[in-house]
């Protein structure tokens, strides 16, 4: 299988760095295993662990080898085991705040096209939800796609209503509704899937990413779980690993999503929030938080019935959270550098000491 045909487009082409493709291979990372990295290039398959160099220089786990990741291996072994010295860099990324309170960035995936967000039409349907899986796609420089999951369960008109409602409030995002039950819709997306393009499911546990995998994949390569009667899916992906479909395109299938935090998204909450940026160049106050402020032209578009009120609250809170996690994280950083630091010069006193 060659490169292209794993997706390395020309402008991972342009990335590429001769002093490092002399004496490694370029690879793609195919699954994140807990120990180890699944890889595949034209040679094959490999089992990948990364160097001592690159794990010492990490300082984030934005530095470690992600699902999509294109990077330069040593390959070892009639090229059945490999060593990652570097990754090369990333067209887009997929990432949130960890789950939890600890304040750090956690990378599901790389270089993906185009990421679809499955929203079920069940009792789990939730607007201010889809719009963050949409602050947190368009941070990446990723293309969403929304796919509407149980389109059996409502009726047509039901369904249309659902879909004028959603691009009332983001009217460039294509929609696709499909059922895993009747196999309804199921064409329309696989038109959506382009030789060559890499895409990735997200969404909350048991909206059917696995079944429609699945479905996609023509068999039951995936074990999927039932769903709890209060429609509360359980985890059915427990890693997450790039699969190539028969007409050459790949999907990453991700666990779902229970916790999703965000920060340092600014740009993605300007793409997924336009309307409301666009208004905020008319508040009276630079620095306006349009939660109170005299004279913030968004609060007065809410007023006016021009902003929807769950809308402008769910942006006022995912700005609020992303400052507040993005301050955090810095000042973690920090304290991490100096700590750091402290340890080196009392490396270089204790060194001194035991010379003399």
């Amino acid at each position: 299988m060659s490169l292209q045909e794993l997706g390395f487009s020309d402008w991972f082409m342009d990335q590429v760095d001769p002093a490092q493709t002399t004496e490694y291979k370029i690879a793609r990372v195919i699954a994140v295993n807990k120990d180890n990295y699944a890889l595949r290039n034209n040679a094959g398959d490999a089992l990948a662990e990364v160097t001592g160099k690159l794990m010492y220089g990490a300082t984030s786990p934005l530095d470690y080898p992600a699902v999509g990741d294109w990077v330069y291996a040593q390959y070892l072994d009639e090229n059945s085991f490999a060593i990652i010295h570097q990754i090369m860099p990333r067209k887009s990324s997929l990432q949130r705040k960890t789950a939890g309170k600890k304040i750090e960035f956690q990378l599901i995936a790389a270089n993906i096209d185009t990421a679809f967000i499955v929203q079920s039409l069940d009792a789990n349907y939730n607007l201010r939800r889809l719009e963050r899986y949409l602050v947190m796609v368009n941070q990446g420089n990723i293309y969403p796609v929304i796919l509407l999951c149980k389109s059996d369960l409502i009726s047509a008109d039901e369904l249309e209503q659902k879909i004028a409602q959603i691009h009332k409030l983001m009217p460039d995002v294509k929609i696709a509704a499909f059922s895993n039950i009747s196999d309804s819709g199921l064409d329309d997306i696989k038109a959506l899937l382009i030789s060559g393009n890499t895409y990735c499911m997200i969404g909350s546990s048991g909206v059917g990413k696995t079944t429609l995998l699945n479905n996609l994949l023509g068999g039951e390569m995936f074990e999927v779980q039932a769903v709890d009667k209060d429609d509360k899916g359980r985890h059915t992906t427990t890693r997450r690993q790039l699969i190539r479909l028969e007409n050459g395109a790949m999907i990453i299938d991700t666990p779902g999503m229970r916790e999703l935090g965000n920060f340092a998204v600014d740009s993605g909450l300007s793409d997924t929030f336009a309307e409301i940026v666009e208004l905020a160049v008319n508040c009276r106050y630079a620095d306006c938080t349009h939660s109170l402020e005299e004279g913030c032209a968004v609060l007065q578009a809410v007023k006016d019935k021009v902003i929807e009120p769950e809308r402008h609250e769910n942006y006022v809170k995912m700005n609020k959270e992303s400052a507040f996690n993005e301050m955090s994280y810095l000042e973690k950083r920090q304290k991490d550098k100096d700590f750091g630091k402290m340890i080196q010069t009392y490396k270089k006193q204790f060194g001194m000491r035991k010379k003399r």
